[in-house]
């Protein structure tokens, strides 16, 4: 069969001949339908060999959905024919995140070797893809194969995302989009139809920006340095409830700070490689010369001198 693979580090990706895989006990074979493309392989491709993570040769593609052509023994979920999507991070099925259907957050899957499809596991850049368990599978019960292949990581990262920020989405809310690429055009249908939040998209990209409107966004914004404070107009001054960056460079994490209100969530998506400093309190130790009251008085004296180093303070009792 034909499949994408990323054989050298530095190199561009080459269409190879590879076998067919067989399913073993509790694994499905499926020959893909669609598979999508995103900007994290673009990123995974550019890391140098001595920080590469993955073995190679590695089939590209961790969005796929695909029809099932074999099943495995003891496989009973799914049978030949299904239609279905790929759920990319897989974990061990075992632990108490993986019980929870949390296996992106399975803390055992490197451990034991499990890696996703597309990031370390053969992916779905390929006539088939062999999946390890039928778990990982969901119905497309019709969708479109084209439409559906992009909701299984840029439809469920930004839905993971706002999910977070839900409590905070209420009527007369705002919800800021940072970049309406991939995910965040995706994210703006996503706020429309789980929100009532007016949602404000951002782009460097006028064409962008009218795909934003196109897909509902309330207000577009070109994302420069004026774009802050015209979100804080639309809000009356106090900035938006929630703001989702799925640039993540240095640039839009400004806007995003600057952006978001007292109290509001910065939800970092975009793996720009930018930084966003935060802090609350600290430790401030105050340098002080302690006086009693009878010595007031002249401590007085001494602040209107500029004789005092730090602060004074006063012990009544003292």
């Amino acid at each position: 069969m034909k499949a994408v693979q990323y054989r050298r580090v530095g190199h561009v990706p080459e269409v190879v001949e590879v076998p067919v895989p067989e399913p073993g006990p509790g694994q499905v074979l499926l020959r893909v339908t669609a598979a999508g493309l995103c900007h994290s392989d673009l990123a995974v491709m550019g890391w140098p060999e001595e920080q590469f993570p993955y073995p190679l040769p590695m089939t590209l593609g961790h969005e796929g959905v695909g029809t099932v052509a074999a099943v495995g023994s003891g496989v009973t979920a799914v049978v030949e024919g299904d239609d279905v999507a790929v759920y990319g991070p897989w974990g061990c099925g075992h632990c108490h995140n993986c019980a929870q259907g949390k296996e992106n957050c399975c803390p055992r899957a490197a451990g034991l070797g499990i890696l996703p499809p597309g990031l370390g596991s053969p992916g779905a850049l390929a006539e088939y893809l062999l999946v390890g368990s039928p778990r990982h599978l969901v119905p497309l019960n019709g969708l479109d194969p084209v439409q559906a292949a992009p909701l299984t990581d840029a439809g469920l990262t930004p839905y993971h995302a706002i999910r977070k920020s839900l409590p905070k989405l209420v009527p007369g809310s705002t919800a800021v989009v940072i970049g309406v690429g991939g995910l965040g055009h995706l994210a703006v249908q996503l706020l429309r139809a789980l929100t009532p939040a007016r949602v404000v998209a951002l782009d460097v990209s006028k064409e962008k920006l009218e795909l934003a409107r196109t897909v509902g966004a309330h207000e577009t914004l070109l994302s420069d340095g004026a774009a802050a404070a015209r979100v804080r107009e639309l809000t009356g001054g106090t900035g938006a409830d929630v703001v989702l960056d799925f640039v993540g460079a240095e640039a839009t994490l400004a806007v995003a700070a600057a952006s978001v209100a007292v109290a509001g969530d910065v939800t970092i998506v975009g793996i720009g490689g930018g930084t966003l400093a935060v802090g609350f309190g600290g430790g401030l130790p105050s340098h002080v010369e302690t006086f009693t009251l009878d010595e007031a008085p002249t401590a007085y004296e001494r602040l209107h001198a500029g004789d005092i180093i730090g602060r004074a303070v006063v012990l009544p009792h003292g």
